[in-house]
């Protein structure tokens, strides 16, 4: 039948852009959609092989995975966006145009997933609760300075990329320095696993800034490839990310976390796999005056 979204849901909006996606790049982000959604239900289809209580990260991932599968649908579908008049016209025949295409679902997409991402990330280094709420509010900082600086026509939006910038330094120093020190007092094979995802996640982020530079702030790029580079890292900082994660804590105990989750199938003070059971009294011993023997049902 063929994709149609682009004729369906049209360019104005409000607005109209004259800068904006092709058929390639609605293709594309249905693309990453289609994966993001793939990669949600492999997570939760791995999730059924733990305990309850050995879920946590497998259920942040997937709701991540799964808000990313849903923003890219709309990218898709060509809804979710706005038009904002560029700050530099440029002569490109593939960027012409002075009324850019900007997204503001994927900014909605990072503001839930991003938190996320970290939060499964610092938990897994055993970092105080305190210095992760710091953590996420950074990022919070982060994401809102990249949207706001997108829907700003003038140079002040460098500004605004320049705050997301120092907000993402303060994030980086955390993860990279402080969440290492934790994780280590925990054991070499949480630190191992930390320091692989914690350098994967934070050198994939840096290429982000260089990627709304040419986009969404100085008009480099066209549309589509705006699409196939956050796309790609998306990917990578996701489906590719949990893939690393999951596998690096595969037989971790989330007890050594600090992470003490209530499961009912367990006794009280009982590891992962330590089903509930009632104890039989020793052959020969009498129950105590004034009691009955345990009696299994």
């Amino acid at each position: 039948m063929g994709n149609h979204a682009l004729t369906l849901n049209g360019f104005t909006n409000t607005v109209t852009t004259n800068n904006h996606i092709t058929s390639r790049g609605s293709d594309w982000y249905f693309t990453v959609s289609a994966v993001m959604a793939t990669a949600m239900l492999c997570v939760m289809g791995l999730s059924f092989t733990k305990p309850r209580s050995q879920r946590l990260f497998h259920y942040m991932l997937a709701s991540l995975l799964l808000v990313s599968g849903v923003a890219y649908f709309a990218e898709g579908s060509n809804l979710g966006w706005t038009a904002i008049q560029v700050e530099w016209d440029r002569h490109d025949p593939k960027v012409h145009g002075n009324m850019r295409q900007i997204f503001y679902v994927r900014y909605i997409d990072y503001f839930i997933t991003t938190p996320l991402l970290l939060s499964t990330l610092l938990l897994a280094s055993g970092l105080p609760t305190p210095t992760i709420l710091y953590v996420l509010m950074m990022d919070v900082v982060m994401v809102i300075m990249g949207l706001v600086g997108a829907l700003v026509k003038s140079t002040y939006k460098w500004g605004f990329y320049t705050f997301g910038l120092t907000a993402f330094c303060f994030i980086a120093f955390s993860v990279v320095w402080e969440g290492r020190v934790y994780a280590r007092a925990l054991g070499a094979d949480i630190l191992r696993n930390y320091t692989v995802a914690s350098a994967w996640l934070m050198i994939i982020w840096l290429v982000y800034p260089v990627a709304w530079g040419v986009s969404e702030g100085g008009n480099v790029i066209p549309p589509d490839s705006e699409a196939i580079t956050y796309g790609v890292l998306d990917i990578l900082t996701k489906p590719v990310f949990a893939a690393l994660f999951l596998w690096g804590i595969r037989s971790v105990d989330l007890t050594r976390l600090g992470l003490n989750i209530r499961d009912v199938t367990l006794a009280p003070g009982a590891g992962a796999g330590e089903k509930q059971a009632t104890a039989a009294p020793d052959a020969g011993v009498a129950p105590a005056a004034g009691t009955t023997p345990a009696t299994t049902v």
